[in-house]
């Protein structure tokens, strides 16, 4: 999901890789089931994969709560997709809950912009949304996602301005911002008074001529 460098954007989607945790219990089995479908030891999967004989034993077991840079390091190896490696049965019941300790945050360059990564983790490829919250003045600088894809903006507090190619458009509580984000783009908190938002972002989106 492009280069990983130390610009926000690319941080996002370091800080989602590195950090978000995967509830599942049908990972364990999932990856067992694959590792044994393409006739692979522990030993051969951890030297393939890079992760430890000993976690994955783990993960086999549902022992751990592994992150999805490890999911994503063995899906690798096991040549399958994350989704399909996160796929639970249909059948199951689902509800999920993450706490407020257990919410990645991500900050701006400047530190003043906090992004908290409250989308789900198996959308991450091609949906995502946050929690925004940005002190006065605080910018959030963002490399191009994708062509076509489309970030919304929603504002609850505060008034943020968006900065696309020169073009720049402000929102306050109650309003909504659409613009491509295939393209530099600026978060900015503009006023004396700290701003909150929803972010969606819909990645690889119908492409907008």
């Amino acid at each position: 999901m492009q280069d990983q460098a130390t610009t926000p954007e690319r941080g996002r989607q370091r800080d989602i890789l590195n950090g978000a945790q995967v509830l599942s219990g049908q990972l364990g089995k999932t990856i067992q089931r694959l590792r044994k479908a393409y006739n692979l030891s522990l030993s051969e999967l951890a030297e393939q994969s890079g992760v430890a004989k000993s976690i994955i034993s783990q993960i086999e077991r549902n022992e751990t709560n592994p992150t999805l840079a490890t999911i994503w390091r063995l899906s690798q190896a096991l040549d399958v997709s994350i989704e399909r490696v996160l796929a639970t049965s249909d059948e199951e019941p689902f509800i999920e809950k993450t706490s407020r300790a257990d919410t990645p945050i991500l900050l701006s360059d400047d530190g003043k912009v906090r992004l908290a990564i409250v989308g789900w983790i198996k959308t991450v490829e091609w949906l995502q949304w946050y929690e925004v919250t940005a002190d006065p003045g605080g910018v959030l600088d963002s490399d191009p996602h994708q062509r076509g894809s489309v970030e919304s903006l929603t504002v609850t507090e505060g008034t943020l301005e968006v900065e696309v190619a020169g073009t720049f458009q402000r929102a306050r509580m109650g309003e909504t911002l659409r613009y491509r984000c295939d393209r530099p783009h600026t978060v900015r908190c503009v006023g004396t008074e700290p701003a909150k938002a929803i972010m969606v972002v819909i990645m690889k989106a119908a492409v907008m001529e």
